[in-house]
C-alpha cells in the first residue's frame, strides 16, 4: 500500500498502460481519477477499477477540456499527489506521406496534451507530488516511418528534465517511463492494415533482446515505483522498460 490515501490522476486511463496503471495504483491504496476521450470506455474502465474511482471525459488535444477536467478534480478531491500524463497516440508513415493533419494530430495529443495536463494540474499538485510522463524507447534510435511519433516522445524527455528543475522548489518530482513494444490496443490504432501491423510487430520483436512483447502490467509497476516514496530521490530521470531494445 505504498500509495495509501494518495490521489492519482491518469490521462489515457481507460485502456492499455493507463488502465493497467490505474489497477496498480488502486491496489497500492490510491484513489484513482482516470481521464479519457471515449465516454463509454471511461465509464466501463472506472467500473472495472471499482471503489471510488472517478472517470472523467476529456480530449487532451483541447486545452479547454483539460482545464474543465482539473476544475472537476479540484471540486471533487481537492488535490493531486500523483499525475501520470500517459495519453498518447501512435501513427506511422514515411516522411513522404506525412501531411499537416497527420503531424498536428500527434503533436496535439502527445506533446501539447501532456504539457497542458501538467500545467493545469500544477495548482493542485501537493508538495512532494510525483509527475510521470509516458515516452517511448523509440526516442533513442531511428525507426523508419516513426519520425513524427518519435519526435513527440523525445520532446517529453526534455520536458521532464526541465520541469524537474523548475518544480524542485516544491519538491515535486518529474520523471519519464519509456516502454518498449507492449501488448496494448495502441497497435490496432496506428492506421495500418492488419497485415502491416503484423509485419511491424515482427520487425520490432526481432530487435528486443528479451524476445517478447512486454505487458501493460509491467509498465504499471514501473510507474508505481516512480510514483511512490521508494523513488523519493529520483527526478529528471527516464526509466526504460523495453526488454533491452534501446541497447541494440
Amino acid at each position: 500500500m505504498k500509495l495509501h490515501n494518495k490521489i492519482a490522476v491518469i490521462t489515457g486511463g481507460n485502456s492499455g498502460i493507463g488502465l493497467a496503471t490505474a489497477h496498480e495504483f488502486k491496489q497500492q491504496g490510491a484513489r484513482v481519477v482516470i481521464i479519457g476521450r471515449n465516454p463509454v470506455a471511461v465509464a466501463a474502465a472506472a467500473a472495472e477499477i471499482g471503489g471510488d474511482t472517478i472517470g472523467l471525459v476529456a480530449d487532451v488535444s483541447r486545452v479547454a477540456d483539460i482545464q474543465q477536467a482539473f476544475g472537476t478534480i479540484r471540486e471533487r478531491v481537492g488535490r493531486v499527489d500523483v499525475l501520470f500524463a500517459n495519453a498518447g497516440i501512435a501513427k506511422f508513415a514515411p516522411l513522404t506521406d506525412v501531411d499537416e493533419t497527420f503531424f498536428q494530430e500527434q503533436m496535439s495529443i502527445n506533446v501539447m496534451g501532456a504539457y497542458f495536463t501538467a500545467q493545469q494540474a500544477l495548482p493542485l499538485l501537493t508538495e512532494g507530488a510525483s509527475v510521470i510522463f509516458t515516452s517511448s524507447t523509440v526516442s533513442h534510435f531511428g525507426m523508419p516511418g516513426s519520425s513524427v511519433y518519435s519526435m513527440t516522445k523525445a520532446a517529453l524527455l526534455n520536458l521532464a528534465k526541465t520541469l524537474a528543475v523548475e518544480l524542485a522548489g516544491r519538491k515535486i518530482r518529474v520523471n519519464v517511463v519509456s516502454p518498449g513494444p507492449i501488448s496494448t490496443p495502441i497497435f490496432g490504432k496506428m492506421g495500418l492494415s492488419e497485415a502491416a501491423v503484423g509485419e511491424l510487430g515482427g520487425a520490432i520483436l526481432a530487435q528486443v533482446p528479451l524476445a517478447r512483447f512486454g505487458e501493460a502490467s509491467e509498465i504499471a509497476k514501473a510507474v508505481a515505483y516512480l510514483a511512490s516514496s521508494d523513488a523519493a530521490y529520483v527526478t529528471g530521470t527516464e526509466l526504460l522498460v523495453d526488454g533491452g531494445m534501446a541497447q541494440g
